[in-house]
């Protein structure tokens, strides 16, 4: 195992900038490896995936969406019917679709829990992540993190894991990060 310190900018070229230190402090780009952690709920456009296939907070949505339909497709279909004089038959046909439509998206936005779901009580902000590993750098821990600091990082992590080739092997998007430094390490994290 390898200690990882990373760093999250929220602007790619303070995670750019940051790189440049640490070159000048003597660590080598083998030492150093830059992601991209999409928003949450997006970590499955990521190369190799990484989100479950559906969010545990959307399992009725489709049940929702289907109540919600059949129910709006009947009011439209009434409001089309009043509408008939003025817009012909279709009116109906009109009414019939907006309802539907409408009654889909609220049923399914209804029937979403909103609620956190367990084992995601911390979500990893959208950021480029910065990680370097520790262990075989000329500098300490606290250097890279002031570097990181100095250059904007909203978080700071400490971390322990696989280092292959120049890359954190087994960084996953979706592990809560064990905050030691940066701008947000106090702040409230946002819930999934």
């Amino acid at each position: 195992m390898s200690t990882i310190i990373a760093g999250g900018f929220a602007v790619l070229t303070d995670a750019e900038a940051a790189v440049a230190r640490l070159l000048e402090l003597g660590v080598t780009r083998d030492e150093m490896c830059k992601y991209r952690v999409n928003p949450a709920g997006e970590h499955n456009a990521l190369p190799g995936g990484g989100d479950h296939d559906a969010s545990e907070g959307a399992k009725h949505a489709d049940r929702g969406a289907v109540k919600g339909a059949a129910i709006g497709a009947a009011v439209g279909l009434a409001a089309g019917a009043a509408a008939t004089p003025l817009l012909g038959p279709a009116g109906v046909a009109a009414g019939v679709g907006i309802g539907a439509y409408t009654g889909s998206l609220l049923g399914g936005l209804k029937s979403i829990d909103r609620e956190p779901q367990p084992g995601r009580d911390v979500v990893r902000p959208a950021e480029t992540l910065l990680a370097v590993n520790a262990d075989d750098t000329p500098c300490t821990e606290a250097d890279i993190v002031r570097v990181f600091e100095e250059c904007g990082a909203m978080q700071v992590e400490r971390a322990y894991g696989q280092w292959v080739d120049g890359e954190w092997a087994d960084f996953d998007p979706l592990s809560p990060p064990h905050l030691i430094g940066g701008r947000d390490k106090d702040a409230p994290r946002p819930t999934a």
